[in-house]
């Protein structure tokens, strides 16, 4: 990963931050690491527990943002999870994954896409 790449994808993850905080969710971890991956944005909506991929491009040329969400991913999103709750006392009601895609502006606010349960 370029330094360009990893700084575009480093302001994705502020600004999807951001606008969800804006919209009520609460922020327990960003950037959540263990053996088998990380995982973006860990957040609380109400008593639902919400494991958020940001993804963000610089343009559309390749797909879109959430096209990257392969089954893959899917899998691995789910498995790093399961290992996070196993190792929180966290209890929601239900567990939610989000993604959120991001693309800068030459001018004005970046586009900003949150797709609920995506998965």
């Amino acid at each position: 990963m370029t330094n360009e790449t990893k700084a575009v994808g480093e302001y994705g993850e502020r600004i999807a931050e951001r606008h969800l905080c804006d919209e009520g969710l609460i922020l327990l971890e960003r950037n959540w690491r263990c053996a088998d991956g990380e995982v973006d944005l860990i957040l609380r909506d109400g008593d639902d527990l919400v494991f958020c991929e940001v993804k963000t491009r610089r343009g559309t040329m390749f797909g879109l943002a959430v096209e990257a969400i392969n089954p893959a991913k899917i899998r691995r999103l789910r498995r790093l999870a399961a290992i996070w709750l196993s190792q929180n006392s966290v209890r929601p009601r239900e567990v939610r994954f989000d993604v959120v895609s991001v693309l800068p502006q030459p001018k004005g606010p970046a586009h900003i896409d949150h797709l609920r349960a995506a998965f």
